[in-house]
C-alpha cells in the first residue's frame, strides 16, 4: 500500500529530474551525534547533490538556550533561510547523510516556523549515491530572497507540556531513542544526564520506521510498527528522543500515513534527564 501524502517525500528520480529547477532548494541537513567525531558540514564540502546548499541545525538554532540545537526565534530563522535563497514559494527538499535521520529535524523546523512546502529526499544521501547519481563538491551563490516566518506553535511541546500529558494520558509520548537507552542499561552519549525514560513513555527507535535501504516503510508497515508498540496514530502523539533530533523521524512517518499534526518535546532527553524535577523510570 502506497503512502497516503506523497507530499511528504520524495525520491531520488523525483529530484534527479528537478536538479536546477529554480523554485525548488536542496539542503543538506546532516547532523551527527557527538561521539560520531564526524562533521555533516566537512562531508557537504566534500561531496553533495549538486546544487545543494547545507543547513546547520546547530547554528540555525536558539544561542540564548543552554540546550543542544533548540528552535531558534523567527527573526534569526528567517535570516539563515533567506541567506540560503529560500523564499515563500521556494519547494524545500532536505536530505542527510543516512538514510533518513536529521533530515526529519529540518523538515519539522520548516513546518514549525511555517513553511509546509518541504519534503525529505526519501533514503537521502545514503540511496542517492547507492542510486549512482551525480555528486559535486561545486558550491553556489544563491540570491536571498523574502522568507516570511508564521510559527506554529502546535507543533512544539515543553516540559510541563510533556509533563502534564504523561500525567493526565491526554497525548502519547515517544521517545525514539534505542532501546538500551530508553531502558537505562545504556548511559546518554551527553556527560550530566540521568538514565532511563519518562514514566508512560512508549520506546519506538527511529530505526524501526525505515527499510534496509534508508528509505521509510510503506503505510501498512508503518502502522504495524506503531501497533506493536501500542500507539494509535489517531491519538495526540508527542515525540521525544536525545535532543530533538531522531524524534522527528515518527513525526515524519505519521505525516507520511496522514497525521500530520503530531508535536516535538524540543529539549527532549537533555531537558528531561537534566531536570531535578523531572521523573525517570528505568527497565523496559
Amino acid at each position: 500500500m502506497p503512502l497516503s501524502d506523497p507530499s511528504v517525500l520524495v525520491s531520488c528520480d523525483w529530484l534527479k529530474d528537478r536538479l536546477g529547477t529554480p523554485d525548488i532548494r536542496i539542503l543538506d541537513a546532516s547532523w551527527h551525534l557527538p561521539a560520531a567525531n564526524r562533521s555533516g558540514r566537512r562531508e557537504f564540502e566534500d561531496e553533495h547533490i549538486p546544487g545543494a546548499l547545507f543547513f546547520d541545525i546547530d547554528e540555525i538554532a536558539d544561542a540564548a538556550s543552554p540546550l543542544p540545537h533548540m528552535l531558534p526565534p523567527a527573526e534569526k530563522f528567517s535570516s539563515r533561510v533567506r541567506r540560503l535563497g529560500i523564499g515563500d514559494g521556494t519547494t524545500v527538499v532536505v536530505y542527510d547523510a543516512y538514510g533518513m535521520f536529521s533530515a526529519a529535524r529540518a523538515w519539522w523546523m520548516f513546518r514549525a516556523m511555517g513553511h509546509e512546502n518541504v519534503v525529505v529526499l526519501d533514503g537521502g544521501f545514503l540511496k542517492w549515491r547507492a542510486e549512482g547519481l551525480p555528486v559535486t563538491d561545486a558550491t553556489i551563490s544563491p540570491f536571498q530572497r523574502h522568507f516570511t516566518t508564521r510559527p506554529n506553535w502546535s507543533l512544539v511541546r515543553t516540559f510541563q507540556d510533556v509533563k502534564s500529558a504523561l500525567e493526565n494520558g491526554t497525548a502519547q509520548v515517544i521517545d525514539a531513542r534505542s532501546a538500551a537507552r530508553f531502558s537505562g542499561a545504556e548511559p546518554e552519549p551527553r556527560p550530566g544526564l540521568r538514565s532511563g525514560h519518562m514514566p508512560g513513555a512508549v520506546n519506538l527507535p527511529f530505526a524501526t520506521l525505515l527499510r534496509p535501504d534508508g528509505t521509510l516503510k510503506r503505510k501498512d508497515d508503518l502502522l504495524r510498527v506503531f501497533a506493536e508498540a501500542g500507539i494509535d496514530p489517531k491519538r495526540p502523539v508527542i515525540a521525544t528522543c536525545g535532543s530533538g533530533v531522531s524524534a522527528c523521524l515518527p513525526l515524519l512517518a505519521l505525516a507520511a500515513i496522514g497525521h500530520r499534526d503530531g508535536a516535538l518535546y524540543d529539549g527532549s532527553w537533555a531537558d528531561w534527564g537534566g531536570r531535578a524535577d523531572a521523573p525517570v523510570a528505568t527497565g523496559p
